[in-house]
This record gives C-alpha cells, sequence and structure tokens, in this order.
C-alpha cells in the first residue's frame, strides 16, 4: 500500500518545526564527539528476530504506556498541554523519531532529552534510562521501532545514518 508523501515539515507547527530544526542542528554535534553521545557508534538491528522481538517486549513494558501500542503517540501530540510539556510523539511514519540518526535515538532514551541537548531545559515526561535499561535493551527497543516503519522510511533512516557516518570536522 503506497502511502502519499506529504513535505516533512507540513503540519508541524511553529514547535514541531522548532524541534526537527533543533534536532538537525544538534545531530551533527553527536557525531563531532561533543554532545552527550561523545561519536559513540550505534546501529539499529531492525531485521534481527531475536533482536526485534525483545525489543518488542521492552517495548510494551516501558514505552507503550505513553507511546502508544502501535506506536502512534499521545493525541494532539505537537500541542503542549497545561503544564507546558509535550505529550509523548508516534514512532511510527508520522512522528518524528525517523528524522533521528541511531545515536541519538539512543542517547535520547539513555540520557533523556535535556541531558541530551546540552542541559537546555526542555519540559518533557520522557525519563532518562540509564541505569533501568541496558544499551543492549536500548537497542532493541529502538530496532524494535524501526522494524515497524515502511520500507521507504526506513531507506530513509539508512541514508541519514550513512551521511552522519561520513561526517569528520578534523
Amino acid at each position: 500500500m503506497a502511502f502519499p508523501r506529504k513535505p516533512v515539515l507540513a503540519g508541524l507547527g511553529f514547535f514541531g518545526t522548532l524541534l526537527v530544526a533543533f534536532g538537525a542542528m544538534t545531530a551533527i554535534s553527536w557525531w563531532r564527539g561533543d554532545g552527550a553521545g561523545n561519536g559513540t557508534a550505534v546501529a539499529l538491528a531492525p531485521d534481527d528476530a531475536a533482536v526485534v522481538a525483545e525489543g518488542a517486549k521492552i517495548y510494551a513494558a516501558n514505552c507503550a504506556s505513553c507511546h502508544g501500542a502501535d506506536l502512534e503517540g499521545q493525541p494532539n501530540w505537537r500541542e503542549r498541554k497545561a503544564d507546558g510539556k509535550l505529550p509523548a510523539p508516534p514512532h511510527d511514519r508520522d512522528g518524528h523519531t525517523w528524522h533521528h540518526p541511531d545515536v541519538q535515538l539512543f542517547h535520547l532514551v539513555k540520557n533523556g532529552l535535556p541531558k541530551t541537548v546540552g542541559d537546555q531545559p526542555y519540559l518533557t515526561d520522557m525519563p532518562a534510562y540509564a541505569g533501568i535499561l541496558t544499551d543492549a535493551e536500548i537497542v532493541a527497543v529502538l530496532s524494535y521501532i524501526k522494524s515497524r516503519w515502511p520500507a521507504d522510511i526506513r531507506r530513509s533512516h539508512d541514508e541519514l545514518n550513512d551521511r552522519l557516518a561520513g561526517y569528520n570536522p578534523n
């Protein structure tokens, strides 16, 4: 089944566009090694059935309550709640997860968003999973999420990882 392609930033609104732009700008810092990622290489395994199965279990136990059993996210995820926090975004093709490279996704889950973006104030309910999930479990969860994306989105995400893997500021 083919899905109509929308421009990436269409319908995101000001805050959504700002979040995507900020993510794109900060992604380079992780690969340079001056952000929370310290240049760490992370590779997801969406085609490894055992890793994906483990990731599905971990996702169900730790992520689905906010991000949805089908990766659908919370309603109105682009609009701030009364407490100033954004609802949990979807991790399917309609979300922005696939706009971020593997290493950035890994560090967002492990260290939390505020620390990953340089301890900037950022209101979120998303906890940091360091000390809760192992690195391998985080990779498994992200591999499960990626395994659920359509082929075109997976290709786009692979291309993003490939572009950033060749980046060397020296």
